[in-house]
């Protein structure tokens, strides 16, 4: 076992019907999580009630709504060396954790690890590892490297601490795993560990297409051109 130790993050609001498959994988892991905290950003459904049912999982609550500020609240919690974050619509394999450990360790330089999500819903969702790809090769060439991503990321928690006061707090304007990814860029490389796949629903794809092609892709050109300057 690799003594490095890893805080795991996970924002939720209202996810009674995949939480417990998220936890699960956690739980499960070849080489368990230090700690698992889950940010109650309001939930009105049975989420915090299924989620309190394991002893291995603190929560916490996050009044002010949105996942930037869940995310934050959870980061500012976390206790370990490295703060890993995924969704709570997402299933980990069950050497993630490891991986992401495997990963620091490369090299000293490394502060922070990717990982390909692909998308369970679809059937044979392996063969859509090209979607990520594809949707991703847009920033991997205007920003250098492949950003962090909500479902499956990774950081020192001494980088968190240098960053979070630099980040942007109107989630209206930003991305705020990509927000993350720029600020984090200055302070060392962000590694892209495309063995560790992890799945992630598609139901914002599957159910409003137009906004995760149109919106998020604006926003994403958006927040470019005004974090550029940190790369």
């Amino acid at each position: 076992m690799i003594a490095m130790k890893v805080s795991v993050v996970i924002p939720v609001y209202n996810e009674e019907k995949r939480i417990k498959d998220c936890i699960e994988s956690l739980i499960n892991q070849s080489e368990k999580p230090d700690e698992i905290i889950v940010i109650d950003n309001n939930c009105t459904d049975k989420t915090i009630e299924i989620t309190k049912k394991y002893k291995e999982v603190a929560v916490y609550k996050e009044n002010k709504q949105g996942i930037l500020f869940a995310r934050n609240a959870g980061f500012n919690k976390a206790k370990y060396e490295i703060i890993a974050r995924s969704d709570a619509d997402t299933i980990l394999p069950i050497d993630w954790i490891k991986k992401i450990k495997q990963s620091f360790l490369k090299n000293k330089d490394i502060i922070a690890v990717s990982t390909p999500v692909f998308i369970y819903d679809f059937k044979n969702a392996e063969r859509f590892a090209f979607f990520y790809y594809i949707y991703m090769f847009v920033p991997l060439i205007m920003m250098g490297h492949y950003p962090l991503v909500g479902p499956s990321m990774a950081i020192k928690r001494s980088v968190w601490e240098e960053i979070k006061n630099d980040l942007c707090f109107d989630q209206v304007k930003v991305h705020e795993d990509l927000d993350v990814s720029f600020h984090a860029k200055k302070l060392g490389v962000i590694y892209h560990d495309k063995t560790n796949l992890v799945l992630t629903s598609g139901r914002r794809l599957i159910h409003n297409p137009s906004s995760f092609f149109g919106e998020y892709t604006y926003r994403y050109f958006k927040m470019y051109f005004s974090h550029r300057h940190l790369l």
